[in-house]
This record gives structure tokens, sequence and C-alpha cells, in this order.
């Protein structure tokens, strides 16, 4: 089952329980610059080979969990999280 989530301290554990850790990347489009927030998970994506450096993944830049929020709350977006343990996408 699925819920969503808003709350910092809920987000937080969540994700942290399932080894993730917030990141951001500003991406250009037709009018300027917009944020993307997503988080990684596992230590195995902080470390793997054309990373750009130990702060990057895939573009994205390691970030605090404050600034995480900040751009969350900024443009009033919360996260969809499933019940299950390892954090899977499937289906109800």
């Amino acid at each position: 089952m699925s819920q969503k989530l808003t709350d910092r301290q809920a987000i937080r554990e969540w994700a942290e329980a399932r080894g993730g850790n917030p990141v951001l990347m500003d991406m250009r489009d037709g009018t300027g610059t917009r944020t993307v927030l997503q988080l990684t998970f596992g230590q195995d994506a902080l470390n793997a080979e054309g990373n750009e450096g130990p702060d990057r993944v895939d573009g994205f830049q390691l970030v605090s969990w404050e600034d995480w929020f900040a751009a969350l709350e900024k443009n009033g977006l919360a996260i969809e999280v499933t019940d299950d343990p390892a954090g899977g996408n499937e289906a109800e």
C-alpha cells in the first residue's frame, strides 16, 4: 500500500531506513532552469564509475536534507512511498 508523505521527519526516516540520500539537479528547460529532486539508494550508486566525483550521482548533486526539503516545499511537492521494506514500485 502506498502513501503520500510531506512531513520532513517521516520522509527522512523512510528514506534513511532504505539507505536513501537526497540529491538535486538543476536542469534547463524551455523557459529557464528547474530543480529536479530525487532520492538515491545504495552506496554502490555513490561509488559507481562515471560519477562526476564523490558527491555526484548521474549528474545529480548530493545535498543536505535541509536543501532537499527546501526545494520540495518551494515547489509544493510530496513523495509517494510504499510500505514495502525494499521500497519497490509494484502495483497494488
